[in-house]
């Protein structure tokens, strides 16, 4: 399998790139391609910077995030943010996994160990699950649950996807970062497709954020 690595990043948010760069490499995958879009110096091999200018729109996120569907190499797409690492294991995960999925989400582990907002049910679907999900707020479900994917969400800050449906379905670009863009995102394409989760697949948080649930 062949992976292109989409990290968007701004110039204020930069100082973990290099250990995202080496996780990937010491994944051992071979054909990959690195593309950041952002405003970094930084070299290492099969990578690409897309300058961008953040003047245009604050925190124009669904567009970088676009720009990484438009300008990737490989069929299979890894979208993350600046704060994410991948397991060793990362790579034969996804060999043991397979290629057969739209939309995949892995397990993203916290700074704590703890799940991170990873494998989830949205918790305001306007159906009676709202009640049992809002009820203790337990929206992590379990990975080996894959029967709900109509009622899921998609966390922006890490999902692997491939080419064409990204083409197909992209992002928003009128929503900035905070405005719910992986919100309305994940609810106008779990009705198209299905979405898939690879447990064997780990990636994790440098830095503790809160899951908000």
């Amino acid at each position: 399998m062949n992976f292109t690595f989409g990290i968007i990043t701004n110039n204020d948010s930069n100082n973990f790139l290099q250990n995202i760069i080496n996780s990937i490499e010491s994944l051992c995958i071979p054909n990959y391609e690195i593309l950041i879009i952002g405003n970094v110096n930084i070299i290492a091999k099969n990578l690409r910077i897309i300058f961008f200018d953040e003047t245009i729109r604050k925190s124009w996120i669904t567009k970088k995030k676009n720009l990484i569907t438009k300008e990737a190499k490989y069929e299979n797409i890894v979208y993350l943010h600046d704060y994410i690492v991948f397991e060793q294991n990362w790579y034969n995960g996804f060999l043991q996994f397979g290629s057969n999925y739209s939309v995949c989400m892995n397990p993203i582990l916290n700074q704590d160990g703890t799940r991170f907002r990873d494998w989830s049910i949205w918790p305001h679907n306007n159906n009676r699950m709202d009640e049992i999900v809002l009820f203790n707020r337990e929206c992590l479900i379990p990975y080996e649950m894959t029967h709900l994917s109509k009622y899921m969400y998609i966390s922006g800050s890490y999902w692997v996807a491939k080419k064409h449906i990204m083409l197909k379905y992209p992002l928003d670009e009128k929503l900035m970062w905070g405005e719910g863009e992986d919100v309305e995102w994940s609810k106008r394409v779990r009705g198209k497709i299905d979405f898939s989760c690879n447990p064997f697949s780990i990636v994790r948080l440098l830095k503790q954020k809160d899951r908000a649930f």
